[in-house]
């Protein structure tokens, strides 16, 4: 197939479950033709108006937001807005002239798709959960492919639209070799001679995991002898984090210094390489990384999410003896001793890599960016 050089709009934001798969397929649209023009469009002050130009691609931001699930005036503005997105989106449509309009979820999506449809431009969605959101079954009758990452997606948009691609994820997310997991210990402070846990509460951090784990350490941390731990905390908690920190170095420092907290982390691929248990939210792009890397998971579905779509994420694995789950009403009594008792058995950690490794599906940008020059050429 010949790649000629297209106009793409892709949509959505807020987390970097949305965002990093957006820029996995724009990376991989741009490496089949360098000309081709990409513009994206995210809500104004989430996550993806500072990432996408991070990543070199211009970003329009829209006034939407989500609905709040607590009674507040916000929501009476939300229809104002979301009509408000509309007009704009049109507006971009027309001075951009895309060939494809591309929604990846988040707030943007809704408004920039039903623009593009009423436009005739072609749509595709990229449906990253084993649950389809609001957004995506009320357009998913509309678009012309749903590209998707679990089985069973027929119970929500139509069958004859669906092609199983799986998430696009980061080309560095690779099973780790002997030189990777050296380099992760390294670069992240550990040690050499013990075992390690990781514990990742996606890009924005995670409360619940936050605060198991400072029970766990003033607790004393019970069960640790041997064993590093690496928090990632998230940027929006790290203030109390560090506080914490500082001073249980002071009241234990034999216990404080096997603990590695950062806001982010850079290396997410040496992170993973470095693990031996991997402790996580079920978003999908996590869901998929951990898949690709092939770790052995335990995950804690975030009950704050539409649809509860991490535990259907999360199910679909132990399903196929990939993952274990906690769930996070449980997390405070059983997160890291869950993990703990995960360390003492080689053998189950080997079955879970194994089976985890068979659910990846690799090269997802790639089949999604077949899908986008098959819908323009037909």
């Amino acid at each position: 197939m010949q790649y000629r050089k297209l106009r793409v709009i892709i949509s959505g934001g807020g987390t970097g479950g949305h965002i990093f798969p957006a820029l996995s397929i724009a990376g991989c649209l741009k490496s089949l033709n360098p000309e081709t023009e990409i513009l994206f469009v995210g809500a104004k002050g989430r996550m993806e108006m500072e990432k996408v130009p991070a990543a070199g691609y211009k970003i329009v931001g829209l006034e939407i937001s989500g609905l709040r699930r607590s009674l507040s005036l916000e929501n009476l503005k939300l229809p104002f807005r979301l009509l408000s997105s509309i007009r704009k989106a049109k507006r971009l449509i027309r001075e951009f002239r895309p060939d494809i309009a591309i929604g990846v979820g988040g707030y943007a999506s809704a408004p920039l798709l039903r623009a593009a449809q009423s436009l005739g431009v072609p749509t595709l969605i990229q449906e990253q959960n084993g649950f389809a959101g609001l957004t995506n079954k009320k357009l998913g009758g509309r678009v012309q492919k749903i590209c998707v990452a679990y089985e069973g997606m027929e119970r929500f948009v139509p069958a004859d639209k669906i092609v199983m691609t799986g998430n696009p994820i980061r080309s560095i997310i690779v099973p780790a070799t002997p030189e990777m997991k050296e380099a992760g210990i390294k670069e992240y402070g550990l040690d050499p001679s013990g075992k390690h846990i990781f514990i990742v509460g996606g890009s924005l951090g995670s409360a619940r995991f936050n605060q198991c784990m400072k029970e766990w350490i003033s607790d004393g941390c019970p069960g640790l002898d041997g064993v590093d731990v690496l928090w990632q905390c998230g940027k929006h908690y790290r203030p109390d984090i560090d506080r914490f920190m500082d001073e249980q170095r002071t009241k234990n420092p034999d216990v404080a210094r096997h603990i590695h907290h950062s806001d982010f982390i850079g290396r997410m691929e040496l992170a993973y390489a470095a693990a031996d248990v991997v402790i996580s939210r079920s978003g999908a792009s996590s869901v998929s990384e951990l898949c690709a890397a092939r770790k052995a998971v335990i995950f804690i579905p975030s009950p704050n999410v539409a649809e509860d779509h991490q535990t259907h994420n999360a199910m679909a694995l132990v399903k196929k003896d990939a993952a274990v789950v906690v769930k996070d009403a449980e997390a405070m009594e059983k997160m890291i001793p869950t993990a703990l008792e995960r360390l003492k058995d080689p053998a189950r950690i080997a079955r879970l890599e194994e089976n985890a490794g068979k659910m990846a599906l690799p090269d997802a940008a790639g089949k999604i960016a077949e899908e986008v020059y098959k819908l323009i050429k037909g």
